[in-house]
């Protein structure tokens, strides 16, 4: 393709997004991936025994439905989404467990007393989900299109963002429910930015829900990937692009990587004040993961729990607690938080008959390059006794192994960038976090608003910018 228009640099989820909006909008663009396929942090592969798919990164996604950018492009209807019952839920000790069901008042119900607390924090958010969704979407710095909605968001958070986030709960189903969505945010806890993330997850739980993609995550970027070359766009693997004056002469270029990326990048291109303020950006705590192939369903202690695609292990609000503040401090926990996904129990095209694929994850320092396998099998042995007797073959990656698989995974840190409350307002600036001071550079990475997970928010908002300010287009092109 020559004399190009624009170019994307990196194939996953927002990457692939920008490239679909300047594609449709008539522009020739062209798109670089450093791997052999696209995908990013939405691939999927056989990473244990030959039939049994693995989600390499994410596996369930509760912006799939919510996504301002997914619904514009109508994901629903590209791919099959498995919508289960039940949300996510929080395993306890004795057999007992939370379970954040779609229905709201289902939970509510079975969390007994401390059920109306959970439902005053995240009914009224459940019951608005795409005004949320677009609150959660943008920079917290614009005027806000849904005040009421921020508002309830905002005093949710501040009350369980703090030191008096147990007051009024009697038991501990309720918080630890909450706090297993609030750990997604990787940092100790109580913590104003994880609460709010926590709860716009928690809240999706009762309104749309957490979808799974059949098929794997894969299929999310195969759709995109499909879109983008269908409108004329061409894609570039196994690709690596080191710096922007490698690149052919485009008008835009945008780049799906993480502001220490831009910065080696550019070289001495980019402006001081700039350079510094993305030197500022902090990377936060990491992950370690293992990935199962199983003979058959975990025997949890539960059996609700067989139901349940998503799961937060680690206890009570107290370990939890515990956990995630040794991480803080640069130690590995003796009992992690652990999530796992159990996808293969709504889609069977995950692994052969009669046979399940399990995904899970744990929090460790960042830079760590210990396995963490076994400390991952016992938690989840401490609520499905006789697991280990399930496994088939295991497949495990330290935090550097992450970090080696997809470089914005900076020391294992999946989110891209430190989901901290002043990251959330400067992501990695303030007021226009995708544009740069470089003529025609952006960035559409989870390391800009409105930060992690596979939403193609990023990349829709940097492509925005990138039509509007170099090609005058400020009428969207229509994406279903």
């Amino acid at each position: 393709m020559a004399d190009l228009d624009a170019i994307v640099v990196g194939a996953g989820p927002n990457g692939l997004a920008a490239a679909v909006v300047l594609a449709r909008a008539g522009l020739r663009v062209r798109l670089f991936e450093r791997e052999p396929t696209v995908g990013g942090g939405a691939r999927t592969a056989e990473l244990t025994l030959p039939g049994f798919r693995h989600d390499v990164c994410s596996a369930v996604h509760p912006m799939a439905l919510a996504s301002p950018f997914f619904r514009a492009f109508g994901l629903a209807e590209r791919i099959r989404l498995v919508v289960p019952e039940i949300s996510y839920a929080h395993p306890l000790d004795r057999g007992r467990a939370a379970i954040a069901y779609r229905d709201l008042a289902r939970t509510v119900d079975a969390l007994g007393r401390d059920g109306t607390i959970y439902r005053r924090l995240v009914g009224s958010l459940a019951a608005r989900p795409r005004a949320l969704a677009e609150v959660s979407s943008s920079t917290l710095l614009r005027a806000p299109s849904h005040p009421l909605v921020l508002a309830a968001l905002g005093l949710a958070a501040l009350e369980q963002g703090g030191a008096l986030w147990g007051a009024g709960f009697t038991q501990d189903a309720a918080p630890a429910l909450l706090t297993g969505a609030f750990a997604h945010a990787n940092r100790a806890l109580p913590d104003l930015a994880a609460a709010s993330a926590g709860l716009v997850l928690a809240a999706h739980a009762h309104a749309a829900g957490w979808p799974v993609p059949v098929g794997g995550s894969q299929s999310i970027v195969d759709a995109l990937a499909g879109d983008f070359v269908a409108h004329g766009g061409e894609i570039v693997v196994d690709a690596a692009v080191e710096s922007l004056a490698a690149l052919p002469p485009a008008k835009a270029v945008l780049l799906d990587v993480t502001p220490k990326a831009l910065a080696s990048m550019a070289g001495e291109t980019i402006p001081g004040i700039y350079a510094r303020m993305l030197g500022r950006f902090r990377y936060g705590n990491a992950v370690a993961k293992v990935d199962y192939a199983l003979d058959g369903p975990v025997p949890w202690t539960n059996p609700e729990l067989a139901q349940a695609v998503t799961l937060h292990l680690g206890g009570t609000r107290a370990e939890i607690v515990a956990s995630e503040r040794d991480v803080k401090s640069g130690r590995l926990p003796a009992s992690p938080f652990v999530l796992v996904s159990q996808p293969s129990i709504v889609d069977d095209s995950r692994a052969p008959q009669g046979n399940q694929v399990l995904w899970a994850y744990t929090h460790v320092p960042s830079g760590s390059t210990t396995d963490r396998e076994e400390a991952v099998t016992a938690q989840i042995e401490r609520f499905a006794p006789g697991f280990r007797d399930r496994i088939l073959a295991s497949a495990s990656s330290t935090a550097m192994d992450v970090e080696r698989y997809n470089p914005n995974y900076v020391g294992g840190d999946i989110a891209s960038g430190d989901v901290s409350f002043r990251q959330l307002l400067a992501r990695p600036t303030l007021s226009d976090p995708w544009s740069t001071p470089m003529k025609g550079v952006y960035l559409c990475g989870a390391s800009t608003a409105p930060g992690p997970g596979v939403h193609g928010m990023a990349g829709f908002n940097a492509a925005k910018r990138a039509l509007a300010r170099e090609f005058g287009m400020r009428d969207l092109p229509g994406l279903d």
